[in-house]
């Protein structure tokens, strides 16, 4: 398969689509801009700027509006995004910074950070409760990536993203704590890093590969099973997407692109991809 290039060049660093099923459309972080793209159906653009530095991950709010991770902790954002409301911080590490996570059962949004400079097991996996408080997950973290879980919430599926690997993590809804850790994937160094993912209706996860142009589609066994194909090397997020979430949204970067290079690298790519998606958990705080 082949993904299509659906928008022209719209972030530097294009992260995190999540569809927003309460309004219909996709929204999309530009990162390091610290901006929230939503893109509507004739394929325009709204861009809110809701960080000075970093916007890493949006979900839906059950409340209404959005949580967000930023920089060093969590923000809030009403549905238009010119409301916003600080949230609590995570950490106050200043070498340390977000960088992606997603939504439990429970309605809890895990977050996950990484060193500023990629150091080696800088970063921590943070759960932000539906009482706002914040409690540690995972420590040793190196790049934290692609947060989702199954329909039954019971195993999450997470990338450190300079591994190789995508994990599985025995998850207990009720007290929102890991109970083991097994490898589910290895994605082969040819194919590149594994970054966001996205979870199918039949337990398959996409993964995208930073470096290896592509998003990779692995079975509930772990097995590889499809290769989407895009035109840019660094492939950051996907999200299924679209009113029967058959469409899988893909987000790419023009970080690490050499200058006068690459000239869809930034842009919003998509295909079909003959399967459903998983719906999302909102964040219930």
């Amino acid at each position: 398969m082949k993904a299509e290039q659906i928008s022209d060049v719209c972030t530097f660093h294009g992260e995190g689509p999540y569809w927003d099923p309460r309004r219909g459309e996709l929204l999309l972080v530009d990162m390091m801009e610290g901006d929230v793209l939503v893109r509507h159906d004739d394929g325009s653009f709204d861009r809110h700027d809701v960080h000075p530095r970093l916007a890493g991950v949006v979900r839906g709010r059950a409340s209404g509006g959005y949580v967000l991770g930023v920089e060093r902790g969590f923000l809030f954002a009403d549905d238009s995004f010119t409301t916003l409301e600080q949230g609590p911080a995570a950490f106050s590490d200043g070498s340390v910074r977000m960088n992606d996570g997603g939504c439990d059962t429970a309605g809890r949004f895990l977050c996950g950070s990484m060193g500023w400079e990629g150091g080696f097991g800088a970063g921590t996996l943070y759960a932000l409760d539906g009482d706002h408080a914040v409690s540690t997950l995972l420590t040793g973290v190196t790049v934290s990536n692609g947060l989702h879980f199954s329909p039954t919430g019971d195993t999450a599926f997470f990338a450190d993203t300079p591994t190789g690997r995508i994990d599985a993590l025995g998850y207990d809804v009720a007290s929102g704590r890991f109970t083991d850790r097994r490898t589910f994937a290895v994605v082969e160094q040819a194919l590149g890093m594994p970054d966001g993912l996205a979870i199918d209706a039949e337990g398959g996860i996409w993964a995208a590969l930073y470096g290896g142009g592509a998003v990779a589609r692995y079975d509930a066994s772990g097995r590889l099973t499809d290769h989407v194909t895009l035109p840019v090397t660094n492939v950051t997020a996907c999200a299924f997407g679209g009113p029967d979430l058959t469409t899988l949204f893909i987000t790419t970067t023009r970080e690490n692109v050499p200058e006068g290079s690459e000239s869809q690298a930034g842009a919003l790519f998509a295909v079909e991809p003959g399967v459903v998606g998983a719906p999302l958990p909102m964040f219930a705080g």
